[in-house]
């Protein structure tokens, strides 16, 4: 039901996964001129864009895209880092280092020990984090994450979180505490490979983690994250199905603000190894056809990249960069801790990714709005 209207939301209808593929092979050379060429695009040009007809076109696609990106966010890339409360996990994902199988040394952050975590990072410049833990609702659940949202609100600009799913009253509770977004990531949309990597624990229902980000956006919250774990199937089709993801969001609550984060496998605990290759041109391409697809996503690049991939980047579609990050509970305030999700590309501080964004023109943000805006609509 619709927090609002009281009337029933209509449920998102994802086309199968080689349907999605289909549509994307059966572009041609003009179906992507005429993609690029129209003022607006449909899921149809997406489907063009995302095509290997596409791929000649790539420069274009990545002037088309700089050019938006600066009209509609000027020259700036807002700063964020992760932090991460625990590293216990119900689940049995074979692609994550958290996965409850995995021998790995666990922990989860005393609310003190978390507490003098987010003030490491808000010394070394972070306005905007993100709470991160691994999907064990036992250790660590929504009154933990209310009462640190409530200790750390009036020192961060935004407060997001990537933990286990909850109920739409649980989301409520918590953006009554300040914390304004929260990622959930679908990890692959084609239902046969998800099956096959999530092998135990509530992750391992596809309807139920497909319905997530419409239960955050209707509970109020600012902003809600999509994002696809890109080498575990077609990285063409999972673009795709997010373009979907976010039209059906978009249509169901417009007021809520979206990203889209481009993780792409890392080496980490279990020795996964990709099932997809996944290229830099190819993340490229997927980078620029989302955002000629909407002009107003907010694109996300970690440090999962490489420094040179991640500062070739700088002004041609991604908004928002990590900087700086750690993915060990207490990794921040403990160099020597063990027991990372998984390992990261760029391992710059955020003074350093900040420089070479300002080499390129655009000004690093790190506080763009202020918590009075966060408290005052959340009595709204």
């Amino acid at each position: 039901m619709n927090n609002v209207t009281g009337q029933a939301v209509p449920p998102f209808r994802l086309p199968e996964f080689s349907q999605l593929q289909a549509r994307i092979a059966a572009s041609t050379p003009a179906d992507v001129e005429r993609a690029l060429r129209r003022p607006r695009r449909s899921d149809t040009d997406l489907a063009a864009l995302l095509s290997a007809a596409a791929e000649p076109r790539l420069a274009e696609m990545a002037d088309l895209a700089g050019r938006l990106t600066r009209q509609r966010f000027g020259r700036v890339i807002q700063l964020y880092a992760p932090l991460y409360l625990s590293s216990f996990c119900a689940n049995r994902c074979l692609y994550c280092g958290f996965s409850v199988e995995n021998r790995i040394e666990r922990r989860v952050l005393a609310l003190e020990e978390a507490e003098k975590e987010a003030l490491i990072l808000a010394r070394r410049g972070f306005s905007h984090i993100l709470l991160v833990a691994g999907e064990a609702p036992a250790r660590l659940g929504v009154d933990y994450l209310a009462e640190l949202a409530t200790r750390l609100r009036h020192r961060f600009a935004s407060i997001a979180i990537e933990v286990q799913p909850l109920t739409r009253d649980e989301y409520a509770r918590l953006f009554a505490a300040g914390i304004t977004g929260v990622a959930v990531y679908q990890e692959t949309y084609d239902r046969r490979t998800y099956d096959q990597v999530h092998i135990a624990g509530l992750k391992a229902d596809y309807d139920r983690r497909l319905e997530i980000p419409a239960r955050v956006a209707l509970a109020g919250m600012r902003e809600v994250g999509l994002g696809a774990l890109l080498g575990l199937a077609d990285w063409r089709a999972e673009g795709l199905a997010l373009g979907l993801h976010l039209a059906y969001l978009r249509k169901l609550a417009w007021r809520t603000a979206v990203t889209i984060s481009f993780p792409r496998l890392r080496p980490a605990a279990g020795g996964f190894a990709p099932l997809v290759p996944v290229s830099e041109k190819n993340l490229s391409q997927l980078l620029f056809a989302l955002r000629l697809f909407d002009e107003d996503v907010g694109l996300v690049l970690s440090t999962r990249e490489e420094v040179r991939f991640r500062d070739g980047m700088i002004g041609l579609a991604p908004t928002r960069y990590s900087a700086g990050s750690c993915t060990i509970p207490g990794g921040y305030g403990d160099t020597g801790a063990t027991g990372e999700q998984f390992s990261i590309g760029d391992s710059r501080s955020i003074e350093e990714v900040a420089a070479a964004i300002r080499a390129k023109g655009f000004d690093p943000v790190r506080k763009d709005w202020d918590a009075v805006f966060q408290q005052a609509g959340s009595q709204q």
